[in-house]
């Protein structure tokens, strides 16, 4: 068993907490704090976990929320099961890709 890390990303909770439904919401209250995102920037903020999150975008959250960054992101640790090749070239893990079958699209009225 392989540990892996996972990030839980608390945002969109703590905005709807504080009655902030709406991610654009947020843009004015970053920008008070010296934080310009465009809306899409804001929107794949909310939405997803960001990858890569500047400290002062960090710090902009927390202020704007009454926050720690701990509130905002909560790390989890998995057990990933890493898959073994056998002598025959498989893999040992349970799941396995179904097998590949040929198919034949046709347009509607095409028959």
């Amino acid at each position: 068993m392989v540990k892996r890390m996972g990030i839980v990303w608390n945002l969109r909770r703590l905005m709807a907490e504080r009655n902030m439904f709406q991610t654009t919401d947020l843009i004015p209250a970053l920008a008070e704090h010296g934080v310009h995102l465009s809306r899409e920037q804001v929107y794949r903020l909310v939405a997803q976990v960001p990858q890569r999150l500047s400290m002062d975008v960090l710090a902009a959250l927390c202020s704007i929320l009454h926050v720690t960054p701990a509130d905002l992101i909560t790390v989890t640790e998995t057990d990933v099961q890493v898959a073994k090749p056998t002598a025959t070239g498989e893999t040992t893990t349970a799941a396995k890709a179904p097998p590949a079958r040929r198919v034949r699209l046709t347009r509607p009225g095409d028959r």
